[in-house]
């Protein structure tokens, strides 16, 4: 599987969309195999981290986000099970999970509901080691304005993590000691 195949199905190379979409997908792939590497005991799987980092952002399309050249109807919010919908029907159903568990650290169905967001009712919370590490890596890296392609700081990442709760924050701190 070629993921860059897969990408040139839906975003036009050569458009900023695609250009966005692939250097993030390179920067978290990265860094996602380095941190894997960290944790031999675990046996993550190199390859799948590889595809599914550069695929986990695949529905970005589909949300309506004019920063990154998306013109989609949907929130943000919701690229992730975008994502994961896209990929299953394309056969891939463990890449389509990390697309849906990849937004921040997760989300879990009780804030789904309490928070009103607009998406499916169920948990979206990363479970395996492989999307534990690629949803860990997407965090170092923006895909617009200023910081696109510039690695964030753990301390700016637990910043920005402790205005969704603490335990957003402790969730990241285990996944840094485990990774870093």
């Amino acid at each position: 599987m070629n993921p860059l195949d897969i990408i040139a199905e839906f975003y036009e190379p050569g458009f900023r969309a695609y250009k966005v979409l692939t250097q993030h997908g390179e920067q978290v792939a990265g860094k996602a195999v380095d941190a894997a590497r960290k944790v031999p005991h675990l046996a993550p799987d190199l390859n799948f981290i590889r595809e599914a980092a550069m695929l986990h952002d695949i529905g970005i399309f589909l949300t309506n986000t004019p920063e990154l050249d998306c013109t989609g109807g949907y929130p943000y919010v919701c690229h992730g099970y975008l994502g994961r919908e896209i990929l299953e029907n394309k056969g891939f159903p463990a890449h389509a999970l990390v697309c849906e568990r990849h937004v921040g650290v997760g989300i879990t169905a009780e804030e789904i509901k309490r928070l009103n967001l607009p998406l499916p009712e169920r948990d979206m919370v990363p479970v395996s080691i492989e999307e534990q590490v690629i949803c860990f890596a997407d965090k170092f890296f923006s895909k617009n304005g200023d910081q696109a392609g510039n690695e964030r700081s753990l301390e700016d990442i637990l910043r920005s993590l402790d205005r969704y709760g603490r335990d957003k924050v402790t969730c990241f701190q285990s996944w840094a000691r485990m990774f870093e």
